[in-house]
């Protein structure tokens, strides 16, 4: 049996990112996967298994017949949102290397802002995305703004961040959208005046640029095996190692009631087995995908992960170190607050063109990238 590390991302596909996309939510997929699977130099039939997420409306036997698949002998849906994006490719390496499937397809696709739209009170929807009533709607906690504020207010707190420093870390995503033409925001760079005079829109936690996009538009990314990538079209990027970390007393969406909430507890232990599983640490990372609903995670994922110590982050992006030119450039497409929101799988992308040397905005010689979403980790490297 192998390991994860002997898999490989062999195809990447993505529609364009826009606001109202004209399509259905299944074409997105199709075309978006359609993409993926001819960027690897492969036909549907070769596709054997599919990954999605629990939240995509995209039913596998309907994205099957639209692309032809003859037959899938393993499909899987990971939970929990953004926080599952790199838990796919867990879950899509974990069947390759066991021998479950051959070729598996990750495809997510939404048409979150001329759809559905997540960002919007939804006390109901959210009720039942948790599994049931929720006491904290009856607090007003009916928007993902509200309901995460409430949390990064105590990291803030403790540590003197305040909303110029989140405001630091927006102007660097924004430069990296407007020099990457596939970025809703490509060529529209923002100063830090036109980050604090945005409004409120969670007092005095968030600014609205402070708040990753609505996006409409899809993505998809096939994984094989290592030995059968280096025979591909556009060779492979070693899954070097994936994992995800859910601990007790944690919660995707309430996440108040545990010891500290002034750490991201999940994304230090997460990253503990990511460093161990790929024989690496934070000093081997070239560039880093860090997933950014809200501004505020992105400081805490750089000390989680342990790029800097607990409260340095806000000195850590002052000092310039995660700009293009700086020592771990950080979601160099945009982000999820610049290039679109594609529930995160767009950042794992971003670390295969880093991978290829084919990203809009390439750092040289960039080996290993990390791509985090908080409570599920991978890393990247050459075959």
């Amino acid at each position: 049996m192998s390991n994860i590390s002997d898999t490989a991302i062999v195809g990447i596909g993505q529609t364009e990112f826009s606001k109202d996309s004209g399509r259905s939510e299944l074409q997105l997929a199709a075309e978006a996967s359609l993409a993926a699977i001819r960027d690897a130099g492969l036909s549907p039939s070769d596709i054997d298994g599919m990954v999605t997420f629990t939240l995509d409306s995209n039913d596998e036997l309907d994205l099957m017949r639209c692309l032809g698949i003859t037959e899938l002998n393993w499909t899987a849906r990971g939970p929990f949102g953004g926080a599952a994006a790199s838990a796919t490719v867990q879950l899509a390496s974990a069947a390759v290397a066991s021998g479950a499937a051959k070729a598996v397809l990750i495809y997510r696709a939404f048409n979150e802002r001329s759809g559905k739209r997540f960002g919007q009170p939804d006390a109901g929807g959210y009720a039942a995305m948790m599994g049931g009533p929720d006491f904290h709607f009856a607090y007003g906690l009916d928007t993902p703004a509200k309901i995460y504020s409430l949390w990064y207010q105590r990291y803030m707190r403790k540590y003197g961040v305040t909303s110029e420093d989140l405001g630091r870390y927006v102007v660097v995503a924004r430069d990296h959208a407007a020099t990457n033409p596939a970025a809703w925001y490509y060529g529209k760079p923002i100063t830090l005046d036109d980050h604090q005079n945005s409004r409120w829109i969670v007092e005095p936690i968030l600014h609205l640029l402070d708040c990753c996009q609505e996006s409409d538009g899809g993505v998809a990314i096939v994984i094989t095996s290592a030995d059968r990538a280096k025979d591909m079209k556009n060779g492979g990027v070693r899954v070097k190692a994936a994992t995800q970390s859910h601990r007790f007393g944690g919660q995707i969406m309430f996440d108040y009631y545990r010891d500290d909430l002034a750490e991201f507890e999940e994304t230090r232990t997460m990253s503990e087995r990511l460093w161990k599983d790929a024989g690496l640490g934070p000093k081997d990372i070239d560039v880093a995908m860090i997933y950014e609903n809200f501004t505020p995670v992105v400081f805490l994922a750089l000390e989680g992960h342990g790029f800097c110590k607990r409260g340095e982050a806000k000195d850590f992006i002052r000092d310039g170190h995660i700009r293009l030119a700086g020592s771990l450039p950080v979601n160099t497409h945009g982000g999820l607050l610049g290039e679109a929101y594609i529930h995160g799988v767009n950042n794992i992308l971003e670390g295969v063109r880093q991978i290829r040397g084919t990203a809009a905005n390439q750092v040289a010689g960039a080996q290993h990238v990390l791509v985090s979403a908080s409570r599920s980790g991978m890393i990247l490297g050459p075959l």
